[in-house]
């Protein structure tokens, strides 16, 4: 079964209102400044709130106060402060080790993610800290490099780092994989949850 991520990129509160009405439950949110007033605004409804884009370790007690799974988790700083403030907060915050197939010589993708031979210490780190979960990986089709413009071997490749990781963590079965321009490369990879959001709500303006 895969689930469906709608992803409000970004939108009004009315408009995840209306997504209730239509049974939808997860919903996800890559801004940290719009995330936390929409996750207040919609406190009311049953929603599984999932934070998607890169995270500043500065705005991580904001995300951790509505989030209940982060899935852009790339680094042991971010790790440490997540459990910092999930600790304070009295909360378990699920987490996805972010992949980046176009990793550079830092070890970092260009939009997020630590490189595949990053994945089993990071995952390690989330695993063993207090007031998080390790629920799995997520990756975001990359632009440059060997798996550009491959994206179905992008998300292949990522089913086969969330085979090494269940031997070691077997709870950890999420695979977050593919938007609306690829949703179908992910799952006939075998992706868990994909992320979709135009093709659900249409075309946004862009911001600024």
């Amino acid at each position: 079964m895969v689930t469906l991520v709608v992803y409000n990129t970004p939108g009004p509160a009315r408009e995840v209102r209306v997504l209730t009405v239509l049974v939808v439950r997860l919903v996800a949110e890559k801004r940290y400044q719009d995330a936390a007033p929409m996750g207040a605004a919609c406190a009311d409804l049953p929603l599984v709130w999932h934070f998607v884009g890169q995270l500043q370790t500065n705005k991580v007690r904001s995300v951790v106060g509505y989030a209940d799974v982060v899935q852009s988790v790339d680094r042991a700083r971010l790790v440490s402060a997540l459990s910092k403030e999930a600790v304070r907060a009295g909360r378990e915050v699920g987490c996805l080790v972010q992949v980046a197939f176009d990793a550079g010589a830092d070890g970092r993708g260009e939009r997020g993610g630590v490189a595949p031979s990053g994945v089993a210490e990071l995952a390690d780190l989330v695993a063993g800290a207090e007031g998080l979960r390790l629920d799995g990986l997520m990756t975001v089709a990359p632009l440059t490099g060997e798996y550009a413009g491959r994206q179905q071997a992008a998300f292949e490749r990522l089913m086969d780092l969330s085979t090494d990781l269940r031997r070691t963590h077997p709870a950890a079965n999420m695979v977050s994989a593919g938007m609306s321009a690829d949703l179908e490369q992910a799952v006939a990879a075998g992706a868990t949850h994909v992320r979709v959001g135009s093709a659900v709500l249409g075309v946004r303006p862009r911001l600024g």
